[in-house]
């Protein structure tokens, strides 16, 4: 059960509770009357901050573009900001104990078809991780094309860690990659 501060805000307890829960247990599967008790809110409050599950959904994924990308953008300084600084970022992520994978990637494939404005949210957010990469890239003409590469590495990394129960192999390819790419 999530617990909020009853001295936060109504649509801040709201948003904090969808964003665990629906990370934690999907979109689909977490019903607006669960945000609601969890989150310690009356209907008729939750109603005036969001007038659909759909604007729930998407302001959740604004919220964890901008908690995600500030943690990824952080971690990779820690590591010391080269390409080499994905993989331990990553292990850091992907080593929590409430790691499920990329939530955007999540979204796409359980809302893709129900809510396209999924799609374009995970675009941006797929977007500003490439940018982050490509930061850790030297100028050049190539440095666009890499960072597009190793985003995709990434990505297949996030879902590998996700359904093989052990990081490892997923960040040992992922090395492996970011050596012969960067």
């Amino acid at each position: 059960m999530t617990l909020q501060p009853a001295a936060a805000p109504p649509r801040e307890r709201i948003l904090n509770t969808a964003h665990d829960l629906f990370y934690r247990d999907g979109i689909r599967a977490t019903g607006i009357d669960r945000v609601i008790a969890e989150s310690g809110v009356a209907k008729v409050t939750f109603y005036r901050q969001f007038a659909s599950k759909d604007e729930l959904i998407l302001a959740f994924l604004d919220v964890r573009h901008l908690r995600w990308i500030s943690w990824f953008t952080q971690a990779l300084a820690r590591h010391g900001g080269t390409p080499a600084a994905l993989v331990p970022a990553l292990r850091e992520w992907f080593c929590g104990a409430d790691f499920r994978g990329c939530a955007f990637l999540n979204s796409v494939g359980e809302l893709a078809t129900a809510l396209p404005a999924v799609l374009e949210v995970t675009r941006r957010h797929k977007q500003d991780m490439t940018a982050a990469i490509a930061r850790l890239l030297p100028a050049g003409p190539g440095r666009a094309r890499t960072s597009r590469a190793l985003a995709l590495a990434v990505d297949g990394a996030i879902v590998q860690a996700q359904f093989q129960g052990t990081p490892d192999a997923a960040l040992d390819s992922l090395a492996l990659l970011v050596k012969a790419l960067a």
